[in-house]
C-alpha cells in the first residue's frame, strides 16, 4: 500500500502530502540512509532516556515514600533541585534526538500505535509534572503528592515500553 494512502486512511484529517514531503526531504533521507546516523540517534535517545528516567526515578521514589539507598536522609527539595538539571538535560536531548528520528521516518511513525501512545503518555507525564510543581513546595507527606509520584513512575515505565514496541508493531 502506498504510504500516502495509508496515512489518509488512518488519519483522514492529516494531509498525506506532509508526511510524504518529510519522507522525501533530503535531510530526512540522509538521516535514515547514512550508515551510522540512525543507529547513533537511537543510542543517544536511549542514553538520554536513561538520564531522564534515572533522575526522575530517585525523586519520584522519594516523593512516594520509598527511601532507597539512604536517600531518605536527603531533604526532598534538595534532592529535586540537585537532579532537575539532569532531568532537563536528558529530556531535552531525548526530545531533540527523538524529533530527528521522527523526521527520518515520519510516514512510518505517524500510523504506529505504539508511537502515538508514547506521545500521549509523554504529554500526560508532562502535565502531571506541571500540576505537581504548580501546587507549591514538594511535600512527600501529602497523599496527592505520593499518588502523583507513583503515577509518574508508571507513566515513564509505560513510555519506555512503548518506545521499545515502536519497532515491533
Amino acid at each position: 500500500m502506498e504510504e500516502s494512502t495509508y496515512c489518509a486512511r488512518q488519519f483522514p484529517a492529516l494531509n498525506p502530502a506532509i508526511t510524504l514531503a518529510l519522507s522525501h526531504w533530503p535531510f530526512a533521507v540522509w538521516l535514515r540512509s547514512a550508515p551510522l546516523v540512525y543507529p547513533t540517534l537511537e543510542a543517544l535517545h536511549i542514553i538520554a532516556i536513561a538520564i531522564t528516567f534515572g533522575s526522575l526515578w530517585i525523586v519520584d521514589l522519594r516523593l512516594a515514600g520509598v527511601r532507597p539507598f539512604g536517600v531518605g536522609s536527603i531533604d526532598v527539595r534538595t534532592l529535586a533541585t540537585a537532579t532537575l538539571p539532569w532531568t532537563l538535560l536528558g529530556f531535552t536531548l531525548a526530545a531533540t534526538v527523538g524529533g530527528l528520528m521522527f523526521l527520518a521516518r515520519a510516514s512510518d511513525f505517524i500510523g504506529n500505535g505504539a508511537f502515538l501512545l508514547k506521545m500521549l503518555l509523554l504529554f500526560t507525564a508532562g502535565t502531571n509534572a506541571a500540576i505537581l510543581h504548580s501546587r507549591g513546595p514538594l511535600n512527600p507527606a501529602s497523599l496527592l503528592t505520593r499518588g502523583q509520584a507513583v503515577f509518574s513512575l508508571v507513566l515513564w515505565i509505560a513510555i519506555i515500553i512503548c518506545g521499545r514496541w515502536i519497532a515491533y508493531v
